[in-house]
């Protein structure tokens, strides 16, 4: 592409020109952004310079940003995500007009079906050319920010520079709100290359918006918990980001109630407490045991299609649902639907049931057997169900893993047949689990971990972590071997090589007997690595563990590649 002359140093809107003083800087549209950002608490970027931002690059070099600039669009909005699950702070972002923005569309998918607090600056092309008008313009799209309607909460154009300051603080303070999510701010060139008469930003504030429950909402379900016999609890993602898991532990405590989490959920309930029905929201015993509730307790999350077991959950009792997100209220079942932030809700639900469970309490009677007893029997019977399918080196490479990765280590999954193990069988303890659960889409692990290493580096935590992916998903980030060697980023990578699509293989064999264009042709990884300048080996299956081990007691980023073939355990939704 050859780039198009930068416009010229007056401003395109008729107001003063830049003086013509070499080496003085002045400042820009370009400054308000980074000055905001900075009065908010942003210590990171992350994105691709582009010829319509020069002007967020220029400013961002008088300021005290950190810019990690990756190689490809949707893995910066992945590091984002990574960033700001990781670290619990709001992940920033900044992309170039038309082809740059829009391939950040599929990582901003999956931060907003997750619910990951981002703000995401564009730029656009000048204020002359937006509208109905085909100026010819590079990178021009009828409507840019109508591209990002269905992946982000809101969308801003701004159009005067003495605009951004308030938009961007607006922007931070609707991402942290529950339900969060990313936000889409968009920026014309000549607004952000222009000089401004605006003074420097000095402060901003953003608080999250109050998510309270409904008084008579928590009054009611308390009537229903009071009464319970058999109470059980799906701790949903919602858990987590509302910093619920104090509030659920001693609301699961009262009541003696099971708790199964989500794959979104994973860490929000000790592993291995006595009620911890863990993960295993794929198997039919499971499943049983919540249609057995008389009242079920689901706290950020949709009933979707995993923790329905693929839609075969047949629920005989009633229903609590807490989401703050109001259209996931019943969306699949109907019950006593609480709109408000997880952490807001539980805390009232548990305040509310000490007086309650005072008063009076009902038995808890699981068909003759305690709530203890009742988990301790479920979990063996699942572990029985995958001793029948031979699947000693799937249960030993994932036993292998967790015993190698510190207590404390964040992980990264992608969407591949290891990751579709852990959210069942991984025990996150002090550390955070973190998938792309919530979109789906390939290619989040190591872009997600790099992120979020450089995320817990920035607030001074061990920022060590680990990324899982397959064969063909690690090929959609495998340029972001670069970034991670260019920052020196403490990421481990383990890339599990079956030859292909391996869930998808697996799929098609079953359902139709042979597979199809499932198979790939991919690099040798240690060679392609090393080519990067990024240490890597191959090891058997039964060395995983040792290698990560080394991979961890190094410096910088290093990849670990494995090449096994990993069967899933049966699916239980169709039937033994």
């Amino acid at each position: 592409m050859n780039p198009q002359p930068l416009p010229t140093l007056a401003s395109s809107a008729g107001g003063p020109s830049r003086p013509e003083a070499p080496g003085r800087p002045v400042r820009n549209g370009g400054d308000l952004v980074v000055e905001t950002l900075e009065a908010l608490g942003a210590k990171t970027v992350f994105g691709i310079p582009g010829q319509h931002a020069l002007g967020l690059f220029d400013a961002m070099g008088r300021g005290k940003l950190h810019f990690v600039s990756s190689r490809v669009e949707n893995n910066s909005a992945f590091a984002a995500d990574g960033y700001s699950r990781a670290t619990g702070e709001v992940g920033v972002l900044f992309l170039s007009t038309g082809p740059g923005a829009l391939t950040s569309l599929a990582g901003l998918q999956e931060a907003y079906a997750t619910g990951v607090p981002m703000v995401v600056v564009a730029s656009q092309i000048p204020l002359e050319g937006l509208g109905a008008r085909r100026k010819g313009m590079l990178h021009q799209l009828d409507d840019q920010k109508a591209s990002a309607a269905n992946v982000t909460k809101s969308q801003r154009l701004i159009q005067h520079a003495s605009g951004i300051p308030s938009a961007i603080q607006d922007a931070w303070t609707e991402a942290i709100s529950s339900p969060q999510g990313p936000v889409w701010i968009e920026i014309p060139q000549n607004v952000l290359l222009d000089p401004i008469m605006v003074p420097p930003v000095e402060d901003a504030l953003a608080e999250a918006a109050d998510n309270p429950p409904r008084v008579e909402l928590i009054r009611e379900a308390v009537k229903w918990l009071s009464t319970a016999k058999r109470p059980a609890i799906i701790a949903g993602g919602g858990t987590r980001r509302g910093r619920a898991e104090k509030s659920l532990l001693s609301i699961a405590e009262k009541l003696r109630a099971p708790v199964i989490c989500t794959p979104g959920g994973n860490g929000a309930f000790p592993w291995t407490h006595e009620l911890s029905l863990q993960s295993w929201i794929e198997d039919r015993h499971m499943t049983d045991v919540l249609e057995d509730a008389d009242v079920l307790i689901v706290i950020g999350s949709s009933l979707g299609e995993v923790t329905s077991n693929y839609f075969t959950f047949e629920p005989r009792g009633r229903i609590i649902q807490i989401d703050a997100e109001p259209r996931v209220l019943e969306s699949n079942r109907p019950g006593l639907g609480i709109r408000a932030d997880a952490g807001q809700a539980l805390a009232a639900l548990d305040s509310a049931l000490d007086e309650a469970l005072a008063a009076t309490a009902a038995a808890r009677d699981w068909d003759g057997i305690t709530p203890e007893e009742l988990v301790k029997e479920s979990l063996a019977k699942v572990k029985a169900r995958l001793e029948e399918q031979d699947l000693g080196k799937e249960l030993k490479f994932m036993a292998d893993i967790r015993e190698a990765v510190p207590a404390d280590m964040q992980t990264f999954w992608d969407m591949t047949i290891s990751a579709y193990w852990g959210w069942s069988c991984w025990d996150s303890r002090e550390g955070q689990f973190h998938s792309a659960q919530g979109a789906g889409g390939l290619g989040y692990g190591f872009p997600a971990a790099i992120g979020g290493a450089v995320g817990l580096e920035t607030v001074g935590k061990p920022s060590r972590v680990l990324a899982v992916s397959g064969d063909g998903s690690s090929m959609y980030s495998i340029s972001e071997l670069a970034t991670a060697k260019q920052h020196n980023v403490p990421v481990t990578w383990l890339i599990v090589d079956d030859g292909g699509y391996g869930i998808l293989r697996e799929y098609m064999v079953g359902a139709f007997g042979k597979a199809t264009a499932t198979e790939l042709a991919r690099p040798d990884f240690v060679k392609l690595a090393e080519a990067f300048g990024v240490p890597a080996r191959r090891v058997a299956p039964e060395d995983v563990g040792d290698a990560l081990k080394e991979g961890f007691a190094a410096d910088g980023p290093n990849v670990v590649v494995v090449e096994t073939l990993l069967k899933m355990f049966g699916p239980t939704h169709l039937g033994d």
